[in-house]
């Protein structure tokens, strides 16, 4: 009896400890759910944790963690930010001539990387890496950074879908034909589909071209970072619980989310430096990193850069 009474015991105070730590969860990511839904939540997030703990119990070159997507189901999260990239239409890659380059590259230290944005329950992340490269080579041309507006792009660029997807190529296209994308600051981000604002006397912005990357080409991925941020697209679903260190899973689901590509570096192993939009609360303050040995995440498979 005694015994039973202690197991019994445990098993409270495990799920006590459980329903204080998804407290705390549904606080820091500002969470809130109907009383219908809040045990399901609780269960997924239970499931979760215990995905993460298991995870971080083989000491591989990541962690996982109790991120703002620790409430979600692999397919809901996959719903809700993969399949977000559209389609490439055929293009002209120019590879870059063979250069020496450094051993290491972050264009956050050189001031060419704007803070880590959210884009919310907006499947927008084409946007975010459009504007972050552009934002990169923007500084790079005028000595000025820039935060450039995604609702722009999102309400603005008939050629993509909005929250419902795009691709970085058309909204650089965009840009091109437009004359220019506007400034953050007077044309914000809502996390939803509107109606084009565009006003010619508020733009941050503009590009006269841009260059694909050789799909698959890892040196010439490197070349390109050196000279500035370049948009990539890469395979989301493995990255949702992500919080630390380099990810070296392979391209097994292809490319479904934008992101941006700021640097490489040695530390701990090659990689390279990615920027998320899912705000500062996710993996390494909003950034991670990739392993540089094979296409991780696909990585490689679709890499692009804005020309002024």
């Amino acid at each position: 009896m005694l015994k039973l009474f202690a197991i019994c015991l445990l098993f409270a105070l495990a799920n006590a400890s459980l329903v204080e730590d998804f407290e705390t969860f549904k606080e820091k990511f500002e969470k809130s759910y109907g009383e219908a839904e809040e045990h399901y939540r609780l269960e997924i997030f239970k499931e979760n944790v215990e995905l993460i703990q298991e995870h971080n119990a083989k000491n591989l070159s990541y962690t996982l963690g109790v991120g703002p997507f620790a409430d979600l189901t692999s397919d809901e999260f996959g719903t809700q930010f993969g399949n977000k990239l559209l389609p490439k239409k055929p293009t002209i890659t120019v590879k870059a001539p063979s250069l020496t380059l450094p051993s290491s590259v972050d264009w956050r230290q050189k001031g060419a990387v704007t803070p880590v944005k959210n884009q919310g329950q907006c499947g927008s992340c084409w946007a975010f890496s459009t504007t972050g490269a552009i934002e990169g080579a923007w500084f790079l041309h005028s000595g000025h950074l820039v935060s450039l507006s995604e609702q722009n792009l999102v309400d603005c660029d008939s050629e993509c879908s909005g929250c419902s997807g795009g691709l970085m190529d058309y909204g650089f296209q965009w840009v091109i034909d437009n004359g220019g994308i506007d400034k953050e600051s007077c044309y914000p981000y809502e996390a939803r589909d509107d109606s084009c604002r565009f006003s010619k006397s508020c733009i941050g912005a503009t590009i006269s071209s841009y260059q694909d990357v050789p799909s698959g080409d890892a040196d010439a991925l490197k070349q390109a970072v050196a000279e500035q941020p370049v948009s990539i697209g890469v395979y989301a679903v493995p990255m949702q619980h992500y919080s630390g260190g380099i990810i070296t899973e392979g391209c097994d689901g292809g490319v479904d989310h934008g992101v941006l590509l700021v640097g490489y570096g040695e530390k701990e192993g090659d990689h390279w430096i990615v920027k998320n939009s899912w705000g500062p609360g996710w993996g390494e303050d909003g950034y991670c990193r990739f392993s540089r040995k094979g296409n991780t995440l696909c990585i490689e498979n679709s890499p692009s850069y804005p020309l002024i």
